[in-house]
């Protein structure tokens, strides 16, 4: 089977090179691997420390056997900080096109939202201070209507969010105009 005879969708859902490739999505920033594992870091490294404690205190208190608790707390944590966040950043995409913009993402619970410029109430740039510090940001698009009124799309480079917002901008003026 040569490309052209590929089918248009991909026929393992669970690919993980499929939002990608085979639908004409551009991805994220692979900076923004290092954002999510960041922010990961930052949510899951407290829990550790507060099972250590627990493990500490509890545990000895009762003759059980002390480590166990910690050790698994931050085996977890650790495996969740290098394994995670690159899965989840390959499982953004998204593509600007005529008159709307595309964003999709997740494996098991997919999510592919079409918002036309159309609908587009208005448009934000934001930018954490770990995103900042990577030099990336992420576009927010405020829509009409109540259900998915907010479609974010994270892990862009700072000026690619910028000129989207502005691109969505100009198509909102001459919809109006």
């Amino acid at each position: 089977m040569t490309d052209t005879d590929a089918p248009a969708h991909p026929t393992d859902p669970f690919d993980p090179n499929a939002l990608n490739t085979s639908e004409g999505l551009d991805p994220v920033d692979p900076r923004y691997t290092h954002v999510l594992r960041v922010t990961t870091a930052m949510n899951l490294i407290p829990l550790a420390i507060a099972a250590s404690v627990f493990d500490a205190l509890l545990i000895r208190h009762l003759e059980g056997p002390y480590g166990l608790i910690t050790a698994l707390a931050w085996l977890i944590a650790i495996l969740m900080i290098v394994t995670f966040p690159a899965r989840r950043m390959q499982r953004w995409g998204y593509r600007i096109g005529e008159g709307q913009l595309r964003v999709a993402r997740g494996w098991m619970f997919r999510t592919d939202t079409i918002v036309p410029f159309v609908r587009v109430q208005h448009i934000d740039v934001g930018q954490g201070p770990v995103e900042r510090w990577f030099g990336l940001s992420h576009l927010i698009v405020h829509t009409s209507g109540t259900h998915n009124s907010t479609v974010t799309l994270p892990g862009l480079p700072a000026d690619l969010a910028a000129a989207m917002r502005e691109t969505i901008r100009r198509h909102i003026q001459t919809d109006f105009a």
